[in-house]
């Protein structure tokens, strides 16, 4: 998430209605409206790969992919006309199961998210890990797990929620050869699939001691 546009609070009715006539993606939190950093050839490459996986496996099933052009609420349920507390996200991947709730009849905010995937870039993960994902947990009971997957270096944290309604860290794979289960919506992510195509910087030797 990238610096707000103005120093000014906006509504969330504000906000819908300035996004859904934008022709460039913005987040809000709390009043503010922030425009989304362009995106890396590598975030690119990580996102179409986590789309192509999770669609094929989750074909004839009853749940459903979406990229990440579809927006999520993160809020207090009860929404007040002229609120300003709440998160609008765009979620990288998004999963839903079952009958698809929206915010209104515009059909381009999603309420109730089963699944949600980020891919973090060294500017977005600190955001993605923190409050963005305390949004997450605070506002969408319909969510049971929640991915980090990093476009720097193979690595992918799965959160998932316990039956007691705790969070915990279910899976934390790090080399291609590895792979996450997501036992909610029975799909695997194989790293090498998730980082095809992708390529690395290199990391710098530490000079040996003399």
């Amino acid at each position: 998430m990238s610096l707000p546009q103005k120093q000014i609070r906006y509504t969330e009715d504000q906000y819908l209605l300035i996004e859904r006539e934008s022709e460039e993606r913005h987040e809000y939190l709390d009043g503010q409206i922030y425009a989304m950093a362009g995106e890396s050839p590598e975030h690119g490459a990580i996102c179409t790969n986590l789309t192509g996986e999770t669609r094929a496996q989750l074909k004839g099933t009853r749940c459903q992919a979406f990229a990440k052009d579809m927006k999520v609420r993160s809020g207090p349920l009860h929404r007040r006309r002229y609120s300003q507390k709440g998160l609008y996200s765009y979620p990288d991947l998004l999963v839903v199961c079952g009958e698809i709730q929206f915010l209104d009849e515009n059909r381009d905010v999603i309420i109730n998210p089963k699944v949600i995937i980020e891919v973090a870039s060294p500017s977005t993960e600190a955001f993605d890990r923190g409050e963005k994902f305390r949004r997450y947990r605070a506002h969408n009971p319909s969510l049971t797990d929640y991915l980090i997957v990093s476009q720097k270096r193979p690595f992918i944290e799965h959160f998932a929620l316990r039956e007691d309604g705790q969070w915990v860290i279910a899976a934390s794979a790090i080399e291609l050869s590895e792979s996450v289960h997501i036992a909610s919506i029975n799909c695997t992510l194989q790293l090498v699939e998730v980082y095809d195509r992708v390529e690395f910087p290199e990391e710098e030797e530490e000079p040996d001691d003399e």
